[in-house]
């Protein structure tokens, strides 16, 4: 049961400290009655139980602690610890503590130290030895007075030799000397009740052993050396994790020391987890379309008005010339304008809809300059201001259009009986032959035979009569014709009698007039 305890160096009896707490603290199981009667290192065996039972060290080993330590029982063993530590549930101990009188409190205080009304340490009565002969293991407290007469070399560098460390983060505010061990752990020694102590903190005073890599933090008693965030421990140096490795951003990762950053494709930003990637609204962010924007999932699309066109290099538009596309856009003159395109028609026209052109009836709408004495005639593009009676000699008005020669009249036996005026118009290159005009006989007589012929107006031969029967005839155009342009044709309707040795005839004045345009 470890007699050698009280001759082993301070550091490995700490550890053999260490590893009493850390193990298995509970007695050993009991087995059934045998023949086997031996025990482990730490126990014995009791014949009336027919068990192990604990061995209490700190009775059967003389001196089982040195110096100012003292003994307490362990199942399988014992420790030794300051007189000064307080146990919490000394559940090993053999018995319990022994009572304290009433009258008196014990003294939470170091040897040789005593608690004042603010409950700090001060100096107890003075018990350190006087000669020399009692120097052997001289009280702790006697090698923390500098006026004490002990020299130097007789006192330890450090007061506790158990505690295998020469720096103390536990030190006493009323000045140095006793301190307490940097390996500590509150795990061996549950309270230190003693008043007074401070931690000392080994990262700032460079008291530690930590890596030039490594972060160094200060815990109550000791230290701990650890790796900063985005570094990992490998052996004894911290080397930075590639986060990159672990797809944490959706699109684009950039490892950093001890971090990473993500980044996104052009056309998305990072959301506000700053690893996934969101789309950008480049037209909300002023996306440099001339005209129209359209977002879409990672960019963004220009597009142009109508009669524009995008030009070449994706944002602006050019404008469209559609007149250059055709010239079956208008039916007169088309003019291109910035994203569209407008007809025009000649002067004496109108546009019908958006690309035809209809001719302005002048007469009928009031915008004409004839006088009263004049009658409006309209043609393709214009119209023509006549006179009302065009009658000559010896030819009389008996009606608006209507001439008349009288039979009385020596003059009129080889003209006409009668004239009647009528207008028309017909468009310019117009598609041949043509039917113009039909000419119908207003009276018919019995026994009569009427015939139709062009008698002036026609010296080019651009028409012909064709006659349908014998009350009418049709006038033809026979070649396309260009205006504007002007004929006066005499349409003439001879009417003969065989039987009666009668021949009239009569004439249709017609004017005419072909426009300039072939509409």
């Amino acid at each position: 049961m470890l007699p050698f305890a009280s001759c082993l160096p301070g550091s490995l009896l700490l550890w053999a400290l260490l590893l009493l707490l850390l193990g298995a603290a509970s007695p050993q199981d009991s087995e059934e009655p045998d023949s086997y009667t031996e025990c482990t290192d730490g126990y014995e065996w009791d014949p009336d139980s027919q068990h192990c039972r604990d061995v209490n060290e700190c009775l059967t080993i003389p001196e089982a602690c040195k110096g100012e330590m003292k003994c307490i029982n362990h199942y399988g063993g014992y420790l030794c610890l300051p007189r000064s530590a307080a146990v919490i549930n000394d559940l090993h101990g053999e018995g319990p503590p022994p009572p304290v009188p009433p009258a008196q409190h014990p003294n939470p205080c170091p040897p040789g130290y005593e608690p004042d009304e603010q409950e700090s340490c001060v100096d107890g009565p003075s018990s350190c030895p006087s000669t020399l002969a009692s120097l052997r293991d001289p009280p702790l407290h006697c090698c923390r007075h500098s006026a004490s007469a002990l020299p130097r070399s007789l006192c330890p560098l450090n007061p506790f030799p158990i505690w295998p460390h020469p720096w103390t983060p536990w030190a006493l505010e009323e000045g140095p000397g006793i301190s307490a061990p940097r390996s500590m752990d509150r795990a061996l020694f549950p309270v230190l009740p003693w008043h007074g102590l401070s931690d000392v903190d080994e990262c700032a005073q460079a008291l530690h052993d930590c890596r030039p890599s490594q972060d160094c933090h200060n815990l109550p008693g000791s230290y701990q050396c650890t790796c900063p965030d985005g570094y990992r421990k490998i052996g004894p140096e911290c080397v930075d994790i590639d986060e990159c490795r672990y797809r944490y951003c959706q699109h684009r990762c950039v490892n950093l020391p001890g971090s990473f950053r993500c980044q996104c494709e052009p056309g998305f930003q990072l959301g506000p987890n700053n690893r996934s990637c969101v789309d950008v609204n480049e037209c909300d962010m002023g996306a440099p379309c001339e005209q129209r924007c359209f977002n879409s999932y990672g960019t963004f699309l220009c597009r142009c008005h109508q009669g524009y066109e995008l030009h070449r290099d994706g944002f602006s538009c050019s404008d469209i010339d559609e007149c250059s596309y055709s010239s079956y856009l208008c039916q007169y003159r088309c003019v291109n304008e910035p994203g569209r395109f407008s007809c025009h028609c000649p002067q004496g026209y109108q546009l019908l809809a958006t690309r035809l052109c209809q001719d302005i009836d002048e007469c009928e709408s009031g915008a004409h300059q004839c006088s009263e004495a004049q009658t409006c005639v309209n043609f393709y593009g214009g119209y023509r201001c006549v006179d009302t009676n065009r009658c000559v000699e010896p030819y009389v008005q008996v009606s608006d259009n209507r001439c008349l020669c009288p039979a009385s009249n020596p003059l009129c036996r080889e003209q006409p009986s009668s004239i009647v005026h009528r207008y028309m118009s017909i468009t310019s290159e117009r598609s041949v032959p043509a039917d113009v005009f039909q000419i119908q006989a207003t009276s018919v007589y019995p026994g009569a035979y009427n015939a139709f012929q062009i008698r002036a107006g026609n010296s080019q031969g651009d028409f012909y009569i064709r006659q349908i029967n014998n009350v009418s005839a049709m006038l033809v155009l026979a070649r396309p014709v260009t205006g504007p342009r002007e004929y006066v044709l005499d349409l003439e309707m001879v009417t003969m009698n065989s039987l009666m040795s009668y021949r009239a005839s009569s004439v249709l004045r017609l004017t005419v007039f072909v426009g300039a345009y072939t509409f």
